[in-house]
């Protein structure tokens, strides 16, 4: 549906809706339901779970998981932000969403992304504290501070992409309505304009930059630190413990940001579209999935508090 409205240069047609072209295979649509289904209900079970073994198990009520468990929270969110409606896409056909719909789409996938750079960093300052600072780790990650930096980073994660949001509710939309991608992303959707975006582009880059290379740029340093420690370490025991600490940690970030800044750093151009789309992938669908799966599989204490669940859900019943 198209509504008709008047500007100087004559009538112009202004989308009701758009219309999300995922991955332009109408043959494998059903496929990609079969694939994706499992991974969301994975990846939101294994994420509740974390928190709810946070919430509830006494030996995990330490700074580390905290920040673990509001990653987790997080990562729910973030991953119903996109899923959802990429399932209803494959599994009904419906390719549209709503020009609401989708600048909430575009905001919650910002706002989110943005939080998880400002918790990786905290995460990664976390480990360097406690790997290079061990005497002086309970003074300077206490209770108070783990709260703090957290709220920081809930609130970070709001400012730039409320900027972003309102400069691309007052582009002009004509005519064209076939966002090229799975997801309502800044690129693909201000291409759609017929107005000047370059007001709207410079924001989003400067915003980005502010969101994205302070955290970068924490968790880079904090890991140098890291790793001059544990190579500093004399027994072989003691550095492989020490890197069993961060190891999960340092996946997470390495998929995320990887993923992330190849698909912004690569050339818009329509040849590399499809490439984008499938990198996307991995910090909208993959980095959610791996952060419960390799906390829970490689983290002694969490598959501890998991059999300790298990075992009082078993009593109760």
């Amino acid at each position: 549906m198209h509504l008709t409205i008047n500007q100087e240069e004559g009538n112009q047609t202004a989308p009701l809706a758009f219309i999300l072209l995922d991955f332009n295979s109408e043959d494998l649509q059903f496929l990609f339901a079969i694939l994706f289904l499992p991974i969301y209900i994975v990846t939101m079970a294994g994420n509740i779970l974390i928190i709810i073994l946070v919430v509830t198990d006494q030996h995990l009520h330490t700074p580390m998981y905290f920040f673990l468990g509001n990653l987790s929270c997080l990562e729910t969110c973030y991953s119903s932000t996109i899923m959802p409606r990429m399932l209803v896409s494959f599994l009904s056909g419906d390719r549209t969403i709503s020009i609401g719909g989708c600048f909430a789409q575009l905001y919650f996938f910002g706002y989110l992304a943005t939080t998880e750079c400002c918790f990786l960093a905290v995460m990664s300052y976390d480990h360097y504290l406690a790997i290079c600072k061990p005497l002086h780790y309970t003074m300077l990650m206490n209770g108070r501070i783990c709260v703090k930096l957290i709220a920081v980073s809930w609130i970070t994660g709001s400012f730039g992409i409320n900027v972003v949001i309102f400069l691309v509710s007052q582009l002009t939309f004509c005519g064209l309505n076939k966002i090229n991608h799975f997801f309502c992303d800044l690129i693909p959707v201000i291409r759609l304009s017929c107005s000047d975006t370059h007001l709207v582009e410079m924001t989003a880059f400067i915003v980005s930059s502010f969101g994205i290379l302070p955290p970068l740029l924490i968790t880079l340093t904090s890991y140098i630190c890291i790793i001059r420690s544990i190579l500093r370490i004399s027994s072989a025991t003691g550095k492989q413990k020490a890197f069993s600490t961060c190891s999960s940690h340092l996946t997470v970030v390495a998929c995320f940001y990887g993923s992330l800044m190849i698909v912004y750093v690569l050339p818009n151009v329509s040849s590399l579209n499809d490439v984008k789309k499938l990198l996307s992938l991995f910090y909208t669908l993959l980095t959610p999935l791996v952060n419960p799966l390799i906390y829970s599989l490689r983290n002694k204490e969490v598959k501890e508090a998991v059999k300790k669940t298990f075992r009082r859900l078993h009593r109760n019943h």
